[in-house]
C-alpha cells in the first residue's frame, strides 16, 4: 500500500472538493469538521478519513443543508444521508467525488462498484458525459495544481477508456448503415492523449459511420495507404500537445503535400492547439471544431 496517498495539506482538499480553504478552515474550528494533525513545522495535514468526511460534507452542504446542521449529525449517520440524496436524486458530484478517491487509492473496485451503480440507471453515453467529461476537466487542474502526480492520471484514464473500448465494441457487432463518410481517427506523432478521440469513435460508430481507428502518434506518411483503399476519406485528429503551435502551419502543409496533392483530402481537428489557428485562413478541407458537441453537429 506504499502507493496510497495517505496525507493531504489544506490546498489538496480545497482542490478536490471545491470548498475553498478558507471556508474549511472555518469549518474545521467554528464546527469541528475535522480533525487535521500538525506537522513539526505546524503545518496542518489531513487524513484519508478526513478528505472522505469532507466530500461528504460537500454533498451534504450542495444539496441545501446548511453547515450547522451538518455538524449536529452523528459521525456514523453522514454517510448514510449521503446514500439517501444519491438514492432519490442520482447526484453525479457524488460519483465523481467516489472517482477522485478511487483515484487517489488507485482503488480499482472503488472505480468499477461506483461505474456499475451509475451503469444501472444510465447509458454509457449519459455517464461519460455527465460524469466522465467534469471529472477529466478536473483531473487536469489537479495535475497542474500538483494535487495529484501523472500516475493517478494514467490510472484513472486508463480504466475510463476500457469503458469506452468495451462499450464501442458492443457497437461494432452491427455493420455501419452510414456510408456517405468514412472516418479515420488518428494522433500525429508523439501524440498520446487519445480519451478523447476514442470517444469521439464511439459517438461516430454509434451513428453507425465506418471508422478506422489508428491511434496514437501516428506519421502523416503512414495515412498515404488509406487512399488506395478508400475514394472519399475524412481524417480527424486531436492536436492536445502536438503539433505545437510553431508547426501547426507545417504540420498542415505536410498533410496537404501527403494526403491532397492528387485530390481533396478532408482534415477535421480538435484540442487544445487549434486554438492558435483561431485567426488563420485555412483551406476549405480542413475544419477545426472547439469541442466534440461542435463537430458531431456538423455531421
Amino acid at each position: 500500500m506504499n502507493s496510497v496517498k495517505k496525507s493531504f495539506g489544506i490546498r489538496d482538499l480545497e482542490n478536490l472538493s471545491g470548498i475553498k480553504a478558507h471556508t474549511i478552515r472555518i469549518w474545521e474550528k467554528r464546527y469541528g469538521l475535522l480533525n487535521p494533525e500538525r506537522t513539526e513545522t505546524n503545518i496542518r495535514t489531513y487524513s484519508l478519513q478526513s478528505l472522505q468526511k469532507l466530500l461528504n460534507v460537500t454533498l451534504l452542504y450542495n444539496n441545501g443543508y446548511k453547515i450547522s446542521k451538518i455538524a449536529d449529525i452523528p459521525e456514523d449517520q453522514i454517510n448514510q444521508r449521503v446514500r439517501e440524496i444519491v438514492a432519490q436524486n442520482s447526484v453525479k458530484s457524488h460519483a465523481i467525488n467516489a472517482f477522485k478517491l478511487a483515484m487517489i487509492n488507485f482503488d480499482q473496485s472503488l472505480f468499477q462498484k461506483t461505474y456499475s451503480g451509475l451503469l444501472a440507471e444510465k447509458s454509457f453515453r449519459e455517464i461519460f458525459w455527465e460524469v466522465f467529461m467534469p471529472l477529466l476537466h478536473e483531473l487536469g487542474l489537479l495535475w497542474q495544481s500538483d494535487t495529484i502526480g501523472p500516475a493517478h492520471e494514467h490510472f484513472i484514464t486508463h480504466l475510463i477508456k476500457q469503458k469506452i473500448y468495451t462499450s464501442t465494441e458492443k457497437l461494432q457487432a452491427l455493420e455501419p448503415s452510414r456510408e456517405d463518410k468514412v472516418f479515420v481517427l488518428y494522433l500525429p506523432e508523439n501524440e498520446i492523449h487519445e480519451i478523447g478521440l476514442l470517444f469521439v469513435n464511439y459517438e461516430l460508430v454509434l451513428r453507425g459511420y465506418k471508422t478506422i481507428f489508428l491511434g496514437q502518434t501516428i506519421p502523416l506518411e503512414s495515412l498515404v495507404d488509406l487512399k488506395k483503399y478508400y475514394e472519399e476519406l475524412l481524417f480527424l485528429s486531436y492536436f492536445t500537445v502536438t503539433p505545437t503551435k510553431e508547426n501547426l502551419d507545417k504540420y498542415l502543409q505536410d498533410f496537404q503535400d501527403y494526403l491532397a496533392s492528387d485530390s481533396p483530402t478532408n482534415l477535421w481537428i480538435l484540442g487544445r492547439q487549434t486554438e492558435h489557428l483561431a485567426n488563420k485562413e485555412l483551406p476549405d478541407t480542413i475544419r477545426v471544431f472547439s469541442s466534440i458537441e461542435h463537430m458531431l453537429n456538423a455531421l
